[in-house]
């Protein structure tokens, strides 16, 4: 962005609320054209001031910074510093937080040596808004180790909260910015080392810090997000089905957040993230389904049909359409992540964590009766809610054995919604009774799936359509039946197990 002339500046109210800085990616060649976006040039309110800038990360030659999440940053001009590039493990964490000084002491002793760098420009430039004035600050260039570079570009943006939100959400109407899955420091050290970025966050949210339920929602929130951002990249054909796995797995335990503390927060921002989140899980289903089918049932069938001569034509020609359906599912997806619908929805997720629309209480109930649910101890609501869902669970499977198969679907659903407020809150009960209980749900949901795979396969081969021959479209639904009666035995057994199981947050 070159210096120039400023138009007119726009508007701008005095600064109000808290102060936001959010960091965002953005493709390289964007970022060339950055200054001639007409969100950012209607914006513009001084004169841009751009210099070089270099960046050196340093390490201990064993990487004893990294191992703690830190680095110490060495940049062109002032001093260097010591910064965190990842959260501490059990610290809350909001998607698009720019790296902060450390509160550790560098330690003294080993050498610090270089392990990457950044070359390029820094370009600052000042943006007026509604709600205040921003500072926008580009980071583009080159990331460089000793036998790799890429093109990076950053931007950070500064000033109150409302004024930060609402740019980024003009911005993502048009422009491929999300928040970053890793520092850029640590991405120099993964690229020094030939590795992906360590991810800041993976698997459920751990809660055993969190004291309230709203200190629990909020640490749900920005964990959840950061997971789908670590892994909606993988939503990729060829990368294996890993990504569409986990970015799904990601968005259902935030949905199950969401309604698992509705009680305590119901609010219209939230009901509108969870819409959002229900538009992404429609692109996410079909994708899952295809790797699931492809990777399991279809290729089971299709080996069990195989002749002496080789795999069946006619199997052959189904798994043909099946890995066809595949492919236009990944592609509808592709189009979602890399659309402006998902960074609308991640900001929103951002937006929640800073706002906190859920202080403010729907009709007929007070702001007090909010307040003090929102500061109730975490341990009390977990309780009672995962009595509730255990109790639940058990009216659905009174008298089991004589279930049909919707019924033994409505347990499966059940036992889905127990597991996933069960590990939610399992390390506020470490031990092996949580372990136990935990395992023995899990097996059983995994039983019971059984069932629902089989009415999924159903409806994904009935979808092939007439260029499949009916024998393949019948061989496979009479593959897929075979399977029901002996998982249905085993989940009867999996049942009186769990069943068997003191419930973990009820051990004194």
């Amino acid at each position: 962005m070159e210096a120039e002339a400023p138009p007119e500046p726009a508007t701008t109210a005095a600064p109000e609320g808290p102060s936001l800085a959010l960091e965002f990616a953005l493709d390289p060649a964007a970022a060339a054209r950055l200054a001639r976006h007409p969100g950012f040039a209607g914006a513009r309110a001084g004169r841009s001031r751009s210099h070089a800038e270099e960046l050196i990360w340093l390490d201990t030659a064993d990487g004893a910074l990294a191992a703690t999440g830190l680095v110490l940053e060495r940049p062109r001009r002032g001093p260097a510093r010591l910064l965190r590039a990842m959260p501490p493990a059990g610290a809350g964490w909001s998607p698009g937080t720019p790296p902060l000084p450390a509160t550790e002491a560098l330690p003294e002793g080993p050498t610090l040596v270089p392990i990457a760098a950044f070359s390029g420009r820094r370009t600052a430039t000042p943006l007026a808004t509604p709600d205040g004035a921003v500072q926008a600050v580009l980071l583009a260039g080159k990331l460089r180790a000793v036998a790799d570079e890429r093109p990076v570009a950053r931007l950070l943006l500064e000033g109150p909260q409302e004024a930060v939100l609402g740019l980024a959400g003009r911005f993502a109407g048009d422009l491929a910015l999300l928040p970053p899955g890793a520092a850029l420091a640590e991405e120099g050290r993964a690229l020094a080392r030939g590795e992906p970025p360590r991810a800041r966050r993976r698997g459920p949210p751990n809660l055993a810090d969190a004291a309230t339920v709203e200190a629990a929602l909020a640490g749900a929130i920005g964990h959840l997000v950061e997971v789908m951002l670590v892994y909606a990249p993988g939503c990729r054909l060829g990368l294996g089905p890993e990504g569409v796995h986990q970015t799904r797995v990601a968005l259902r335990r935030l949905r199950s957040i969401l309604r698992t503390f509705r009680p305590a927060s119901r609010c219209a921002a939230l009901d509108g993230f969870d819409r959002g989140l229900k538009t992404l899980a429609d692109r996410l289903g079909p994708a899952r389904d295809w790797d699931v089918f492809l990777g399991g049932l279809g290729a089971a069938a299709a080996e069990a049909m195989a002749g002496p001569n080789g795999p069946d034509k006619r199997m052959a020609q189904l798994l043909k359409s099946a890995e066809a359906k595949r492919q236009g599912a990944y592609h509808a997806l592709r189009a979602e992540l890399d659309g402006a619908g998902f960074r609308r929805l991640v900001l929103d997720g951002i937006a929640l964590l800073h706002r906190r629309p859920w202080h403010v209480p729907p009709e007929g109930i007070t702001a007090e009766e909010r307040a003090a649910r929102l500061a109730e101890p975490l341990a009390d609501f977990a309780s009672a809610l995962l009595d509730k869902r255990w109790h639940k669970l058990h009216e659905e499977g009174e008298e089991i054995e004589t279930h049909s198969a919707e019924q033994l679907h409505e347990v499966r659903l059940e036992a889905k919604r127990l597991r996933y407020a069960a590990e939610l809150f399992a390390p506020l009960w470490p031990g092996k009774p949580t372990r136990r209980f935990l395992r023995r749900l899990a097996a059983l949901q995994e039983d019971l799936g059984v069932a629902n795979d089989t009415e999924v396969a159903r409806g994904l081969v009935a979808s092939l359509g007439p260029a499949v021959p009916a024998w393949a479209v019948g061989a496979v639904e009479g593959f897929a039946a075979a399977r029901v009666a002996p998982a249905r035995r085993h989940a009867l057994d999996t049942w009186e197990g769990l069943m068997a199981c003191a419930p973990f947050w009820a051990e004194t």
